[in-house]
């Protein structure tokens, strides 16, 4: 006998046999030695009995590792049948369904073995409850038409046409016609058996009671017309039976003719109405009839008939599609999930969404958002503690994702919650205990999986403030935080979902005991910043001023550090990548100086005071990726040329700026507030300053302590590095110049200073300065002493590169990057 069987891959159910699975069980073997066969068939016999049995075991084994495998749920329960042990058939068939729902042919092989190997009354309930729970699974017209032949056949009450035999067999009918009779291509088949049952009746009525007779015959005219309002495949043919058996019942028909003459109008019009249903939905029906199709189009089919009959306003006819489609899909997540979705916007509650939802889970049980709708949809339902309580140990039972067990928890969470604090009339009251439990199990789970996530800190939270306002318990809820810290107290959004919690309480002295605790730990990000602005502006609203000032000496120390470890940090990176930009530019220099001088194209021969120097002497218009320059205006004279000057400041971007190696710099300490305007005023009586750019950090946005300032000519510069140690907003600029390239070798010293030759044009004095504000801010915070440097190549005024250096000017010897940034660390 071969099984119908699920197809994981397809998402369908595949009949392996023609004849639906109806092939009966072989007898038990006959345990009368005098009727044995020969010695040949016998031998035969026991071959393939060991056979199986050696099949059995593997079998048997693979389910007790792997009771999930359902192939092997399917194979074991095929040989079990082909041996005839009935007793493992039963444990075969239940352990499998314990797990999966069986398709509608596994059912109807059931019940047929039960009933050919059981006989007696008290075989008919036990079987007819395997109907039952068959009918239940899955949308089957075969199914319900056995589970009908089978009651009319073997419940005595009905056989014997008994008032009550005769009133459940009815109402069996009815159900199965809620159930399939819209179905339009086999619903036919169920209207049929209904109108032969109760004309099966109607012949055994006595013909002398014209009264029973007349109710019977008015009893099936009635299906006859319910029929015949019902749109299905051949409903001509269901007419002209209706015509020949009005005929039959004495009333003038043309049985023969095909239109409605005869035939009452509200019937007519009806049957009309019926038929225009079905003609607009045949196409759909045959396309999700047709074999000829892969199962993503067959899917697809399905779902643009639910489309139309969701249009079409029937809650009914889109719910037998829906079971139609899950009857042909059943492992289909997204088929289930718009399933339930429809029946949650239309029913809202009622016996008929948990059914659907108990089988969604069971076909697709790794779902975790299936689960969650199911514990909402058995609280609207007023289900019994028991019974949800019941369905949510079954979800923790399923492979799912995190997300998708805390959003489990947190459901069910929100269900005790709901009930306790506002329990309806009639339920039992339920403990906060339920609630406690259930969060202590979510905790200890997810602490090992969600360790300093904000699913962790939802939990925790949510368990704070139920233990707080729903139990009123503050103990419990600062217990709840202890141990959320426990396990996250390098998050800085624990620390402050405890300390909002107590400020909120008016517990200024248990919150300002948490800064206390937390303010010098290390977050990730901007958090140990953060923490320690937030006790400051604590104590500014909470606290008394001597509050605050204690709260400042805590704190300030701690910013500080933190300030110096991001700008050691900063430096260090920006070392590393001037270091690699130098790289890559002598690396490309180097390619260029190798290119023979015929593959340049000829320079026009210009005076080259007229025409600005392009960056690194290069004549080329193509700069290097990354790199953006300048022209530089030589200015006539000894006085700036303000023109450009201002030209210069307006037209050029201070992103698009590029500075050389040669540069002046400086580091403040302190707390006086300046900006370039500050500067410009500073170095007016100098003159020829032609751009300033403040460097901020570009993590933090504060400000680095360094300033960059840019000077027309060599004797403007040589006169900004003389106002070294003069004041600034009160405060004491140190300048010095400084030597970008000391320590490189030798040759490529010599290089370097060729190429700066060229540019001696266009010499800049930079300026570094410290800010407390966002970076793209104007205003810097000077911090006390301040470095300045010039271009290594540029001579002081009035120096001749044969004259010796005054002990002056000795002083202003060009310092390295190495000594600009332990002077820094100094300062």
């Amino acid at each position: 006998m071969e099984e119908e069987t699920l197809n994981p891959q397809s998402k369908t159910l595949t009949s392996e046999d023609d004849n639906n699975g109806d092939q009966p069980m072989p007898d038990l073997p006959d345990q009368d030695p005098s009727s044995s066969d020969s010695d040949s068939d016998s031998d035969s016999e026991d071959g393939d009995q060991a056979q199986k049995n050696l099949q059995l075991q593997t079998l048997e084994a693979e389910l007790s590792t792997n009771p999930g495998n359902y192939d092997a749920h399917v194979q074991y329960i095929k040989i079990l049948r082909q041996i005839a042990d009935i007793e493992k058939l039963r444990q075969a068939r239940e352990a499998m369904n314990e797990l999966f729902p069986l398709t509608p042919s596994m059912w109807q092989d059931w019940a047929k073995d039960e009933a050919s190997l059981s006989t007696g009354s008290d075989a008919f309930p036990a079987i007819e409850k395997l109907y039952e729970r068959g009918v239940f699974e899955y949308l089957s017209i075969s199914l319900w038409r056995d589970y009908l032949d089978f009651v009319q056949e073997n419940d005595p009450s009905v056989r014997e046409c008994s008032p009550a035999g005769i009133l459940k067999a009815r109402d069996l009918f009815e159900r199965a016609l809620t159930a399939a009779g819209l179905h339009v291509s086999e619903g036919s088949k169920l209207w049929e058996a209904y109108r032969k049952f109760e004309q099966a009746i109607f012949d055994a009525t006595d013909e002398t009671d014209n009264q029973a007779r007349d109710k019977q015959i008015q009893r099936i005219r009635t299906i006859f017309h319910r029929q015949l309002s019902v749109p299905h495949f051949n409903m001509r043919s269901t007419l002209l039976d209706y015509k020949a058996w009005e005929v039959e019942q004495g009333n003038i028909l043309n049985a023969g003719s095909s239109d409605l003459d005869g035939i009452s109008s509200h019937v007519a019009s009806a049957y009309k109405k019926a038929l225009e249903m079905y003609n607009a939905r045949v196409h759909l029906e045959e396309q999700i009839c047709r074999q000829d199709m892969s199962d993503s189009e067959k899917l697809q089919n399905f779902m643009n008939y639910l489309k139309f009959e969701e249009s079409s306003g029937d809650p009914a006819r889109v719910q037998m599609l829906y079971e139609r489609a899950i009857t042909e899909f059943p492992i289909s997540s997204y088929l289930w999930l718009d399933y339930t979705h429809y029946l949650d916007k239309t029913l809202k509650v009622g016996s008929i969404i948990t059914n659907v939802y108990s089988r969604a889970v069971k076909n697709c049980p790794c779902v975790g958002e299936l689960w969650v709708r199911y514990l909402l949809s058995l609280e609207r339902g007023h289900a019994s503690e028991k019974e949800i309580a019941a369905v949510f140990g079954k979800s923790l039972q399923c492979i799912l994702t995190l997300d998708e067990f805390l959003d489990l928890y947190l459901t069910r969470i929100d269900g005790l919650r709901r009930r306790i604090s506002c329990p309806v009339e009639g339920e039992s009251v339920l403990d906060y205990s339920l609630i406690r439990e259930t969060f202590q199990n979510a905790s200890e789970y997810f602490s090992q999986y969600l360790k300093n996530t904000d699913g962790l800190l939802r939990l925790h939270a949510y368990w704070a403030r139920l233990e707080l306002n729903l139990h009123k318990d503050l103990q419990a809820a600062r217990g709840v935080w202890e141990s959320l810290l426990k396990i996250c107290g390098s998050m800085l959004e624990a620390w402050q979902g405890y300390i909002t919690m107590e400020a909120e309480l008016g517990h200024v002295s248990e919150a300002r005991s948490l800064y206390r605790r937390c303010y010098s730990k290390r977050f990730p990000g901007t958090g140990s910043e953060d923490i320690c602005y937030s006790w400051l502006r604590f104590e500014r609203e909470f606290g008394s001023l001597d509050d605050f000032d204690r709260a400042v000496q805590k704190v300030t120390p701690r910013l500080e550090e933190l300030q110096l470890f991001r700008s050691q940090k900063e430096s260090k990176l920006t070392e590393e990548g001037e270091n690699s930009s130098k790289k890559n530019v002598h690396d490309k220099r180097k390619q260029v100086s190798e290119i023979p001088d015929e593959h340049y194209p000829a320079k026009r021969q210009k005076d080259a005071s007229q025409k600005p120097k392009k960056a690194h002497g290069k004549d080329s218009d193509v700069l290097n990726p990354g790199e953006q320059t300048v022209e530089k205006i030589k200015p006539k004279g000894d006085k700036p040329d303000l023109q450009n000057e201002q030209r210069m400041k307006e037209h050029v971007p201070e992103k698009t700026k590029v500075y050389a190696d040669q540069c002046t710099a400086f580091k403040t300490v302190g707390t006086l507030q300046a900006n370039d305007e500050h500067l410009r005023q500073f170095f007016s009586d100098v003159g020829g300053v032609v751009a300033i750019r403040l460097l901020h950090d570009k993590f933090s946005g504060k400000s680095r302590g360094l300033a960059y300032v840019d000077f027309s000519d060599d004797a403007h510069l040589v006169a900004a590095v003389a106002k070294n140690k003069q004041m600034l907003l009160g405060k004491k600029l140190s300048i010095a110049r400084s030597d970008p390239k000391h320590g490189k070798k030798e040759h490529a010293r010599g290089s370097e200073s060729r190429e700066s030759a060229e540019t001696s044009n266009g010499p800049r004095a930079h300026q570094a300065l410290q800010s407390s504000h966002n970076r793209g801010s104007d205003n810097v915070q000077l911090r006390g002493r301040n470095t300045f440097a010039t271009p290594r190549n540029v001579l002081a005024l009035g120096q001749t590169a044969n004259k010796p250096k005054t002990e002056e000017q000795g002083e202003e010897k060009p310092k390295s990057n190495d000594e600009f940034r332990n002077m820094f660390l100094k300062g």
